[in-house]
């Protein structure tokens, strides 16, 4: 298949792009910045040709369009993502609009396959249970998980409908070969170079890499609507930096604190916010997630599509070396990955 990419010089885009590719499917990428397609790719000996990036944006109807020519597949996985409260209206306008004119498009083009990224978040609330499929959308509180779960009714409407979108709810995305340091792969970074806490409930993850499988295995479905889970371990935070321990044969520093410390912190971020107005990760919302985080279950994803996740240690090995091959950390942060 040909298949017009949004998100594809991101960290789950790009590897998902590799992935078709490998796959047998060529590419054609709706980008902001052409020069960011041969950072990302060039260096992995993937070279797209300029015919198959197409400079636009999103919210753009006439660049989505070209983009969109002469295709029969498309991906969406680009979002805004901003945690400025002045720019709140534009998270939601641009979020909203992307879904519109890139799925809304390929519905109204009538292509047969259609990926779109969401997030496991979109059915998180303070207390619920473990996180399934079946369980309400989230309103979400801050303007990103607000624009995620207005795409979800969105889309879950056109799927109703008779729309052939297949959709992914990934857990944090952690792995090598980030062309940034994503959410995930910066708290994995904020580990070793900064320190590390203990709280309630846990980290799940789920390797980029199994996540582009699942993308994979999305595209190539025969015909409908899907959804499925992309969460791979569920962790503790005491587990997760045991086998941080193990696989770098060192100790991590990191000490304990209450969930309900965490809350109180991410008030007082959010207080900041509304008098320093910046990109601020500590929030309520993020603690909310950091201490209160349900779980969720990728086992129906590998009974019925064969997709297995990694195990923890495996991921993290490969996280951890790539974060030293890539300048990120030394040495003497990762122990005994630096010489594998």
């Amino acid at each position: 298949m040909r298949v017009m990419m949004t998100g594809g010089t991101g960290f789950a885009g790009s590897h998902t792009v590799r992935r078709y590719l490998e796959a047998g499917h060529s590419v054609r990428l709706l980008v902001r910045d052409r020069e960011k397609v041969r950072r990302v790719f060039d260096p992995q000996g993937m070279a797209i040709p300029e015919r198959d990036v197409i400079v636009g944006d999103i919210t753009d109807a006439g660049s989505v369009e070209r983009a969109m020519e002469g295709c029969d597949a498309v991906f969406h996985g680009a979002a805004l993502v901003e945690m400025k409260r002045k720019l709140a209206q534009k998270v939601l306008d641009t979020n909203r609009r992307g879904v519109e004119l890139v799925v809304g498009g390929a519905v109204k083009r009538g292509l047969p396959s259609i990926v779109y990224v969401s997030s496991a978040s979109v059915f998180f609330e303070p207390g619920c249970p473990p996180l399934h499929l079946d369980m309400p959308i989230a309103k979400g509180t801050t303007a990103y998980a607000q624009s995620k779960s207005q795409a979800e009714h969105a889309i879950r409407a056109l799927q109703e409908e008779g729309a052939p979108i297949r959709v992914s709810y990934p857990t944090g995305i952690v792995g090598p070969d980030d062309p940034g340091l994503s959410d995930a792969n910066q708290a994995v970074y904020t580990f070793f170079k900064q320190t590390g806490v203990t709280t309630s409930s846990g980290f799940q993850i789920v390797d980029v890499r199994d996540l582009a499988e699942l993308h994979l295995r999305l595209l190539e479905l025969e015909d409908g609507a899907a959804r499925y889970m992309a969460a791979g371990p569920m962790l503790s935070w005491a587990e997760t930096y045991r086998v941080l321990d193990e696989v770098t044969g060192k100790w991590l520093f990191r000490f304990p604190m209450p969930g309900f410390a965490f809350r109180a912190l991410g008030h007082v971020g959010d207080w900041i916010k509304h008098v320093w107005d910046f990109s601020f990760p500590l929030t309520r919302d993020a603690m909310e997630y950091a201490t209160r985080w349900p779980g969720a279950s990728g086992e129906r994803t590998t009974r019925e599509l064969g997709v297995h996740f990694r195990s923890a240690h495996e991921t993290y090995a490969d996280t951890v070396r790539w974060l030293y091959e890539a300048g990120h950390l030394r040495a003497r942060h990762v122990g005994r990955l630096a010489g594998k």
